[in-house]
């Protein structure tokens, strides 16, 4: 669900200026998400080299929030769970979530 969930509002809020830049890029974010499916903390831990795609990364992860409360199977041992994925902005405006 939050992969489909951050792509969704990834692709519905490309950046403006990646698109009349044509620019793309991978990008590897940590998004640490609390128990009731706030986020804790975001960051870049591999930057795309191009600013706007990093920021934008950032700004979709907020966008995208809250998220649904982690399941009680994970949530009786973990109190933030930690998500490291790679954000891959393409070229055609499309971002992908691997």
């Amino acid at each position: 669900q939050w992969v489909g969930k951050v792509e969704r509002i990834g692709n519905l809020n490309y950046p403006e200026d990646a698109r009349r830049q044509s620019l793309s890029g991978n990008v590897v974010v940590t998004v640490a998400i609390r128990r009731d499916g706030s986020i804790d903390r975001v960051e870049v831990v591999q930057s795309s080299g191009h600013r706007i795609l990093d920021d934008a990364a950032l700004r979709i992860v907020d966008l995208a929030s809250p998220y649904q409360p982690l399941p009680m199977n994970i949530s009786d041992s973990v109190d933030i769970l930690h998500i490291t994925r790679t954000w891959q902005f393409l070229p055609g405006n499309v971002l992908r979530y691997r």
